[in-house]
């Protein structure tokens, strides 16, 4: 008898398990009854114990002292994944930890199945890393690896675009040829896919897969950009320096407003390059507030801030991102008008990528009949804009935002391992 098995969406932001039950696919509840998890891992230090998903994301907002991960999908095939990080007296590298979470959705696939699973097909973005064969190559041997670690023991891969076009076909009533959108935290991925009732059943699809591309482009990149060009600036960044002959250094700006790398910033060298920084500002009552947020170890926090403002400009004209620390006290508006011309030049590269998609299908752009978007990205109005108008014909159809590609994993783990 073949063990159980199951399908792995590890997000940058947020992550799901697909599984087979009763011939359908659906979503495993990961916390409570929710079937989706923060990608986020919280070390805490006052009981020794490791939380996941929103309870790591609670303990670290409710000031409990230990240390809070993030965007850990970010760093696979960086620089950044074979290094290690403190962790109380301990150095523990980046794809351990990406371990870790791993085993914490592994566990709850097994609590589902009722039964040890050897078998999975992990969710993977067209390119982890832009243009880099060989960067890729190594990010999904690092994933690989710390899935294997785990104890999976038969592991495939399947492209994030795919897998939601699996999914969808599941309600189409006619062959249609459709592209498929899944804009996440870290990647923007895109695939022209030949779906239909019959296609279904089929074992082998890699025919009607007519073009697969994809971006290093998401969520985390537009918080990251709202945060250097709005929040940043009332924390010093581009502010002169006594002299007059340059602006402050740039590069613990960008740590701060950059999720995987926020972590950099909370170091003994790099609080005493703060000082110095301070010392040489003409505005060092400014680099007061960042140095009392990265004292405080706000920055994820005030990230959260940024995020949640990001989508907040979905509906509104504007948001506000409101720090209240004691030495840090300062708002930052964002109008949606502030959001598009911030990330234009990024959307502009995500457009010109599904561009390209359409043309590598082979296929002129009013052939396409459907449009599947899904990945919560897809809900910013910019970039929803600009794609749709590349395929004004297509019907749009919006998926499960957060949940379309792990349940299109589970329907392939079932074609490989059933």
């Amino acid at each position: 008898m073949q063990s159980a098995f199951g399908g792995i969406d590890f997000g940058t932001s947020n992550s799901t398990v697909g599984v087979i039950r009763n011939g359908r696919a659906r979503l495993v509840a990961l916390e409570g009854e929710q079937p989706t998890l923060p990608s986020a891992v919280f070390f805490n230090f006052e009981d020794g114990h490791t939380y996941f998903g929103r309870r790591a994301i609670a303990d670290y907002t409710d000031s409990v002292e230990g240390r809070l991960m993030r965007s850990l999908k970010s760093v696979l095939g960086s620089s950044l994944a074979s290094e290690k990080t403190r962790i109380k007296a301990r150095l523990i590298g980046f794809v351990d930890i990406i371990g870790f979470f791993i085993s914490h959705l592994k566990k709850r696939l097994e609590e589902d199945a009722g039964s040890p699973v050897e078998r999975v097909v992990l969710g993977r973005p067209v390119q982890f890393v832009d243009d880099d064969a060989e960067a890729d190559a190594k990010a999904q041997g690092e994933l690989e690896r710390a899935a294997r670690a785990q104890g999976f023991k038969h592991i495939a891969f399947q492209f994030e675009p795919i897998a939601a076009a699996l999914d969808y076909e599941q309600n189409v009533a006619q062959e249609e040829l459709a592209l498929i959108v899944d804009m996440g935290g870290g990647t923007s991925d895109f695939s022209v896919v030949r779906v239909s009732p019959e296609r279904a059943r089929s074992d082998d699809r890699k025919g009607d897969i007519l073009a697969n591309r994809g971006i290093h482009i998401g969520g985390t990149d537009f918080d990251r950009l709202l945060s250097i060009a709005h929040v940043m600036p009332d924390l010093g960044y581009l502010t002169p320096t006594k002299d007059g002959k340059r602006n402050l250094p740039a590069s613990y700006f960008i740590d701060l407003a950059t999720w995987q790398r926020i972590n950099l910033v909370y170091t003994a060298k790099a609080m005493s390059d703060l000082k110095q920084i301070r010392f040489e500002a003409e505005r060092a009552d400014l680099v007061d507030r960042f140095i009392h947020i990265v004292e405080h170890r706000y920055g994820h926090a005030m990230a959260g801030l940024v995020e949640r403002a990001k989508i907040a400009l979905t509906d509104q004209a504007s948001a506000e991102v409101k720090v209240s620390l004691p030495g840090a006290r300062f708002a930052a508006g964002i109008t949606r008008e502030g959001l598009e011309e911030t990330i234009g030049g990024d959307i502009e590269k995500v457009t010109a990528t599904v561009r390209q998609t359409i043309a590598d299908a082979g296929v002129p752009a009013s052939a396409i009949t459907a449009v599947f978007l899904t990945g919560g990205s897809t809900a910013i109005p910019l970039a929803k804009r600009r794609i749709l108008s590349l395929v004004p014909q297509a019907a749009v159809i919006e998926g499960d935002m957060f949940g379309s590609v792990g349940l299109g994993l589970a329907l392939d783990a079932r074609r490989k391992f059933a």
